[in-house]
């Protein structure tokens, strides 16, 4: 028997998530069975959506509520098989699965988690960071090119307003769409992060949402209105977007990370959607599973080339995953939120902040 260390729910968060929500639980894994693998986990993700599933019932069609009193499953994470029953996946292969927030997992080679996106997968990390499959060549990445898929954005050419532009999805929808020729427009929460969106990220226009009404900002940032928004807000700045649309323009509904913790707020202006032949298309990334082959192509050859950055914020240590969640929620973090298992507590210093290799 293998003993994993499993972060579970105590209590569902009222409204806001903080270490005491939860409690690391050890748990005893038996030995795997045939079509099964054993695999150490190394690194495991932190992402927005994990609040929508830490109530009692999330929202209808998303990914099931996390049971309280029970190791939280579906998670993405990255691990290295110890044990294993299938030739397909021999020791020491590096892999990703749905078991994360743990240790030690069983995987069911079969299974097709989160709707497929997590089936058990042998990755290459002979070129790019094991870490990176839950960046830009995974599902962080598999968001930001479908949201742009979903509403004709891949073409280029248009103004497109990204917000939560310094997140781990924005901040590669605002490269992706820069690289296609588009003209990009971000916001985020501080004047830091709108910095780098600038500097580092090379966006044409960017603001922070503090700093004035939302839709001010807006307009002054794209004086002649946008044909494309990705959303990862919602409330009012979904409200700027119809507000700023030009006609016949398309908005992709990725989040509204800012209902996850309050009372959603609007829009209040929704028949701008009407009146200007506006397209909102909602969309998972976890539903266009067949265009991640695609999408990694394209993403990783800009890797490749040095012509796309993904900033991490990563934490140390299993212990460390409600805090990171805490903080990512906060807007305490920018890029990709991940958790290393196996070191000590606490966000690292800010250099190690900037990466994938």
């Amino acid at each position: 028997m293998v003993q994993s260390l499993a972060w579970q729910v105590r209590h569902y968060p009222d409204p806001h998530v903080r270490p005491e929500c939860f409690e690391l639980a050890t748990v005893e894994l038996p030995e795997p069975r045939p079509g099964q693998v054993l695999v150490r986990n190394t690194w495991t993700s932190v992402d927005p959506g994990l609040r929508l599933r830490l109530r009692p019932d999330a929202p209808s069609g998303y990914f099931a509520a996390f049971p309280v009193g029970v190791p939280m499953d579906g998670v993405f994470t990255i691990g290295v098989v110890e044990q294993t029953t299938d030739p397909a996946f021999p020791v020491g292969t590096t892999v990703w699965h749905a078991q994360g927030w743990r240790t030690h997992a069983v995987v069911d080679v079969a299974e097709e988690a989160m709707n497929g996106i997590a089936r058990l997968r042998a990755l290459d990390v002979s070129v790019v960071s094991p870490q990176t499959y839950l960046g830009p060549l995974g599902p962080m990445g598999l968001t930001a090119y479908a949201g742009l898929h979903v509403v004709d954005g891949l073409r280029g050419g248009e103004t497109i307003w990204v917000s939560a532009a310094a997140g781990a999805v924005g901040s590669l929808v605002c490269q992706v769409a820069r690289l296609l020729g588009h003209r990009v427009v971000a916001s985020a929460g501080t004047d830091q992060k709108v910095a780098w969106l600038l500097d580092d990220l090379g966006v044409d226009a960017a603001f922070s949402w503090r700093a004035a009404p939302v839709v001010e900002s807006l307009r002054a940032a794209a004086p002649d209105g946008i044909d494309l928004y990705f959303d990862g807000v919602g409330g009012d700045h979904l409200e700027a977007a119809l507000e700023v649309a030009k006609p016949f323009a398309r908005l992709a509904l990725c989040g509204s990370v800012s209902d996850y913790e309050g009372e959603p707020t609007g829009p209040r202006n929704l028949f701008l959607a009407t009146s200007k032949n506006l397209t909102l298309r909602g969309f998972r990334g976890s539903a266009h599973v067949a265009l991640l082959e695609e999408m990694q192509a394209r993403l990783g050859g800009w890797l490749a080339a040095g012509l796309l950055e993904s900033r991490e914020t990563v934490f140390d240590g299993l212990e460390s995953a409600p805090t990171a969640l805490a903080d990512m929620l906060a807007g305490r973090t920018t890029g990709k939120t991940l958790v290393r298992i196996g070191a000590g507590p606490g966000p690292l210093s800010m250099p190690e902040l900037n990466s994938v290799g």
